[in-house]
């Protein structure tokens, strides 16, 4: 890909997908540029960890893109994009990584029929491991789709989805690292305060999660298939399964992705 990029937001989340982007080598360093609201200590962090340009002069970062990757906050989203509106180019490709906020405003926003893309990676991504979703706005050609997905291919796997669906994909993809994360803490310490030091602790976790992960994919069965096929009469693993479903494990999971799902309907309905 051949293709200068620029991102419009410095977080965790660009971080992420700029150390994919440059692990996979689809683009020179140089063509990424990246720039923020005001936090110069942050882009010049980018910079040297990732040899990319950072350029303030935001008339000069739209000149230079030809994709141009909105990863704002979604309260800072309207301001970036006013902030820019008035150097857009025809047929300049947007991809906005931002939870909750619909193609359509983002398009009403920019002022022009731009192709707008929406995406949701997660933070995964730096390591070459996320899970992206990615719906096509109105504007948008089959070849930006397929030029998006080409894109977050190179730190993961990547789905099309119809545009209603991403509010629960950021419930569970977008935000899932860190229900993971969660229960992993959770694991750890039990483990610790059962006297296992925690760098082993640790180390057993992330292969356990590893591996479960590589089953699921590789394997072919489902979820519940797999849980029962490790899951002996009256054994250890049954103990455990016994005390989740006493406290409605899967009633609490139930809530946590819908909560995260609303709340990206509700940042898209604040716009």
């Amino acid at each position: 890909m051949n293709k200068k990029i620029a991102f419009i937001g410095a977080g965790s989340m660009a971080e992420a997908i700029i150390a994919g982007i440059v692990k996979a080598e689809i683009v020179d360093d140089e063509q990424i540029i990246v720039t923020n609201k005001n936090n110069k200590e942050r882009i010049d962090r980018l910079q040297k960890r990732y040899h990319i340009q950072s350029i303030v002069d935001k008339e000069k970062v739209i000149q230079h893109a030809e994709i141009i990757i909105l990863s704002t906050k979604p309260y800072d989203l309207e301001a970036a994009i006013q902030s820019i509106k008035e150097f857009v180019k025809p047929n300049q490709l947007f991809i906005s990584v931002v939870a909750g906020i619909s193609t359509d405003t983002i398009t009403d926003l920019i002022g022009v029929n731009a192709p707008v893309i929406r995406a949701m990676p997660n933070t995964s991504a730096s390591i070459g491991y996320s899970a992206t979703a990615i719906s096509a706005g109105k504007y948008a050609t089959t070849e930006q789709l397929k030029e998006a997905k080409e894109l977050f291919e190179t730190i993961g796997t990547t789905a099309i989805v119809e545009e209603d669906k991403m509010h629960i994909v950021t419930g569970i993809s977008g935000s899932g690292p860190a229900y993971i994360y969660y229960l992993v803490e959770a694991m750890e310490k039990t483990a610790v305060e059962s006297g296992l030091d925690r760098e082993t602790a640790k180390d057993l976790i992330a292969q356990t999660i590893r591996g479960a992960g590589e089953m699921l994919k590789k394997s072919g069965e489902p979820a519940d298939v797999l849980r029962k096929k490790i899951t002996s009469p009256a054994g250890t693993t049954q103990a455990g399964l016994e005390s989740l479903e006493k406290n409605d494990f899967q009633r609490i999971v139930k809530e946590c992705v819908e909560n995260a799902r609303d709340r990206s309907i509700e940042l898209g309905k604040s716009k």
